[in-house]
Parts: structure tokens; C-alpha cells; sequence
């Protein structure tokens, strides 16, 4: 009975909470299927007429050819100083000697594996290991595999982000130091370099594009430490947006990928890399079969970038973009739930020169249909920058064409939407406040523009109380929150709205679009138009 080739084991890093996707470094490979005749050939010796038995393919050459192409990766972060024993998670700002700092601490530890301990077995999902209270410094424990003779090697970023010193160790256990090439956060993808006496052992680039849900995969990484280990499966499933980034396109496998398995590679049946394993959903920290991989279409042109010259330069629009969802569609007459719906316009951005407006929707970018709104930044991102090219719209219900030249996007500091506004008291309801579709609105005031910290460059209706029962409720609609637009024209008066209600309604429509400012961060809500009942309640 066929062998399955055993693949090269890489580290996995954990990158998303514990209550949301675990973000693990892993390696996963696709593998060759038998052919049918091979598999459906009677066993050698086998009497005419017995029953035939399904061999499972193996993964035996695969694996003999590719161990040696992976890599075990460890990176050590300089100590970091913190009161009262090391660093607790993002955002938590303890002081010392309160109640909740041991509590942090045994959370940090139990994330990291166990402080201090240095030991492959309790290697913290390729991420920090160690970095007690006494600010020793920290490890991260990943996989990679080798591109190029000359000793580049890719893994994920996560797994060398930070470091002060990074160690590469051959599947023969030669042990070497590692420089960093360059690396895009974005994509968690790194590029390293070793210096090699002797040339290495590299893998090839495969086509992601080319496997098929079902494809045998097979992985090959560093699992908790345990090094050169190979794991097999299945595609499971493509293009997953798992919310780690506007780049989200992973490829899902079953092969068993755990920590430690970070930056390992994903093979095809032909022994090619066709993903960079990265992520596992896991409620409990190991492998529960649900795996996610960089694309191989993807993060191939990422590292070229980042060989020539250790940086990615990526495309620019200008725009923020929302998913068209069947209401916001039904709001705007428009067929379908396909493209990205503009929210706002960056000044002076290529958007803004080609003459995109606010409410337009994008159906095609560079002659590519928009099924869905993400795939728009990466589109855009891959596009050569400098070069002018057609985009589809939807405008007022009708379609255009226009052209845009694509800008480079810089590395500036993003904005981030704030969820919730301040709030103000309930008592303090202006006189001139009037409901309409489950909100209490009034036209702003400098005291209401104090209150909720509106900005000048804001106008509209702000909201001063919202019905729990009320659609708006569940639409997320808040204290605080302002109707810039309704039915795509600017609102300013509790008249205006319900100027655009009653024509929303003659139209025939069953929802009214409202654009609508948080913190300066701008959505479009669609709102069900409550039907008019005659007569009175009996």
C-alpha cells in the first residue's frame, strides 16, 4: 500500500484572540492524488474476482524531496521593561501592585506557552516565548522554507517581527544566523537571508490558482517544536476573509496545522508551494482541521518585491469602500449586491481626479467585475502604479465608465473608526428635536457639537435618542451618531428628512439610504421605511 510522502514541519504564530481566530504560523502543502487506475488496481498477487481495496495516496516522494527545503525559524525580541513583570496584552494599561496585574501575567503566560521555558514542546504558537518579570528576553518560534539556493527563505512576519537576533536551523540541523530582507505586515510575509557554505535545497512556486477544492495538500513544519513534521489533508475551501487585514484571500485546509507551523509552506500535489501557512481557527489552541494559508498568487509577487528591493509598493485609489448589501441595493435601485459602494473620497487622491463621487458604486476595476467589495483593495494594490485604467460605475442608477490613474499608497497612519459615541445625558433632549424611523434627530448646535464631540466640517442631523425596539436600534445607529445624507441628498432639517422619507416611499422603495458620520468615519445604514397604517388602533 502507497506511502505518503512526510513534508517538512513549520512553526505556527497565534495572531488573533483567544475568542476569535487564533492567527497561527503554519506550513500546509498540497499533495499528489494516485491516479484512479492505480488506486482502483487490484493488490499485487490478488486472486481474480476478490474484492478491490482503496489505497490512500502516498505522500512518500514528496515528502523525501521537500524536507529539505523547510526550515525552523527562532527570533529573539530584546527584553521589554515593564513595572511589575513584563508586558500585558495590547491595550491593557494595569498599574503596578493592582489586583489584576498576576491575573495578566498567568494570561500571558498560559498564551505564551509557559514563561520562561525555553523547551520546542511548550513553544508558543511561533510567538513570544518567555519575557518574564525580570524582562528576560522573549522568543518566537516559526517555520519557513528556502527559495532560493543562495539562502533565501520566506516565512510569516509575525514570526521575526520585532527581533533583535533571528536563527534559521537546516532539517540536517545546521544552525544558522538569519538577516532580515525585508517584510509587509499587511500580508504577514517576511523575506530572510542566510549565508550557506554550501548551496541549499530550495522549493518552487506552485499556481494557487490551479487547485481545486478537494486537492490533496500537504503541510510540512515545526508543530510545538517538534520539527520536520508532515501533515496532510485537503483544500478545503478558497478566498477566506478572515478579517486579519484588507488583503484577506486564504486558501482553508484540513492538513493539521498547530503552533508552531507558522511560515511553513503549503504544497500541491506536485510538490509546488502554493500558500504560506498562516492561521488556524481554533477554540482551543491546536488544530481542529481548520487552517488558512497565504496564496501562493498572492504572496509571490509580495516577496519578489521584497528581494529587489525590501519593501512592497502597492497601488492607491483613494477611496473608502463599503459591501453593497440587498438593502443598501433595494435603497439604491440598483439589481444585485455586487460591487463597493464609495463612502467618502481622500482630497486630492487619484479618486478625486478622476471625479468619483461619494454614493457611487464600483461594479469593475480595470476590466475585473467586483462580485464582492474586497476584492477591490487588492486589485488596486497590484495594480503598477502610475498607470491609467477604466472603472466601472453605477451612478444615480446608471452606469459609467471613467479613468483613473493609480497613486501609491504611503505609509501613514490609518484612522480607526470609533463603535460607539460618548453619549449625552438623556434629559438633555433640544426643544427642537423630532422622531422619525425609530431616532429622535435635531439639527446640530455648537452645544450638540460639544456634547458629542462633533467636527466643524460635519453638518446633518445628529441623533439624540434612538427606540431600542426600532430598526435603527439594529441597524446600530447611536447617541451621537450624525445623518449627513438621506436618499443620497444632504439633509439638514427634521423637514428634509422627511421630505426624502415621502419620496423614498412614492418611488416605491422599502428602505431609505442614510449616510451617516461617526467620529468622522463614514457608512451608509439602510432603514426600513415603516409602512403608513390608516385608521386607529382599536
Amino acid at each position: 500500500m502507497p506511502h505518503a510522502p512526510v513534508p517538512r514541519s513549520y512553526p505556527i504564530f497565534r495572531r488573533l484572540p483567544a475568542a476569535a481566530l487564533c492567527a497561527l504560523l503554519s506550513g500546509a502543502v498540497f499533495l499528489p492524488a494516485l491516479p484512479a487506475a492505480a488506486q482502483d488496481a487490484p493488490a499485487v498477487g490478488a486472486q481474480p474476482g476478490a474484492s478491490r481495496t482503496y489505497a490512500p495516496p502516498s505522500f512518500r516522494d514528496l515528502a523525501r524531496t521537500q524536507i529539505d527545503t523547510v526550515v525552523n525559524i527562532s527570533s529573539t525580541q530584546a527584553p521589554q521593561p515593564s513595572a511589575g513583570g513584563g508586558r500585558l496584552p495590547e491595550g491593557m494599561d494595569i498599574p503596578p501592585g493592582s489586583p489584576l496585574e498576576e491575573f495578566f501575567r498567568e494570561f500571558r503566560n498560559r498564551q505564551r506557552g509557559g514563561q520562561g521555558n525555553r523547551s520546542p514542546e511548550s513553544g508558543p504558537n511561533g510567538g513570544p516565548q518567555g519575557g518574564g518579570p525580570q524582562g528576560l528576553p522573549s522568543m518566537a518560534l516559526g517555520s519557513g522554507f528556502i527559495i532560493d539556493p543562495s539562502g533565501l527563505i520566506v516565512t510569516n512576519n509575525h514570526v521575526v517581527s520585532d527581533a533583535a537576533e533571528i536563527a534559521v536551523t537546516l532539517h540536517d540541523g545546521t544552525k544558522l544566523p538569519a538577516r532580515l530582507v525585508g517584510s509587509d505586515a499587511p500580508t504577514d510575509l517576511a523575506l530572510l537571508k542566510v549565508e550557506s557554505a554550501k548551496p541549499l535545497t530550495a522549493a518552487h512556486w506552485g499556481d494557487s490558482e490551479a487547485v481545486e477544492v478537494g486537492d490533496w495538500v500537504v503541510a510540512i513544519g515545526n508543530p510545538f517544536g517538534l520539527g520536520g513534521s508532515v501533515t496532510a489533508g485537503i483544500l478545503s475551501a478558497r478566498a477566506r476573509d478572515i478579517q486579519q487585514g484588507p488583503y484577506d484571500e486564504y486558501l482553508q485546509t484540513d492538513a493539521a496545522i498547530n503552533r508552531g507551523n507558522s511560515g511553513g509552506p503549503l504544497y500541491d500535489a506536485g510538490g509546488a508551494v502554493i500558500g504560506i501557512n498562516t492561521a488556524i481557527y481554533s477554540p482551543t489552541g491546536g488544530s481542529v482541521g481548520i487552517g488558512f494559508a497565504i496564496p501562493s498568487s498572492l504572496a509571490k509577487p509580495i516577496i519578489d518585491q521584497l528581494k529587489d528591493g525590501g519593501k512592497v509598493r502597492r497601488g492607491w485609489l483613494g477611496v473608502q469602500v463599503q459591501r453593497v448589501t440587498p438593502d443598501i441595493a433595494e435603497s439604491l435601485g440598483v439589481e444585485g449586491s455586487g460591487g463597493a459602494l464609495v463612502t467618502s473620497i481622500s482630497p486630492d487622491s487619484p479618486a478625486a481626479s478622476a471625479g468619483l463621487r461619494q454614493g457611487d458604486v464600483i461594479t469593475a476595476f480595470n476590466g475585473d467585475p467586483l462580485e464582492q467589495m474586497r476584492q477591490l483593495p487588492r486589485l488596486v494594490a497590484s495594480t503598477q502604479i502610475g498607470r491609467t485604467v477604466p472603472m466601472t460605475l453605477l451612478r444615480g442608477g446608471k452606469q459609467q465608465s471613467i479613468q483613473v490613474t493609480v497613486g501609491e499608497l504611503r505609509d501613514e497612519p490609518q484612522q480607526l473608526a470609533m463603535s460607539g459615541s460618548s453619549g449625552a445625558p438623556r434629559s438633555a433632549q433640544p426643544e427642537e428635536s423630532k422622531s422619525a424611523l425609530g431616532l429622535k434627530l435635531a439639527p446640530l448646535t455648537p452645544g450638540l457639537r460639544e456634547t458629542f464631540a462633533i467636527g466643524e466640517d460635519v453638518d446633518g442631523l445628529v441623533v439624540t435618542e434612538v427606540d431600542r425596539d426600532s430598526a435603527a436600534s439594529q441597524r446600530g445607529l447611536d447617541l451621537g451618531d450624525v445623518i449627513v445624507e438621506a436618499g443620497q441628498e444632504p439633509v439638514a432639517t427634521a423637514a428634509d428628512l422627511e421630505t426624502r422619507i415621502a419620496k423614498a416611499k412614492e418611488q416605491g422603495r422599502k428602505t431609505l439610504l442614510m449616510l451617516v458620520s461617526r467620529a468622522g468615519d463614514l457608512r451608509y445604514v439602510p432603514l426600513p421605511l415603516v409602512p403608513e397604517t390608516g385608521g386607529k388602533k382599536g
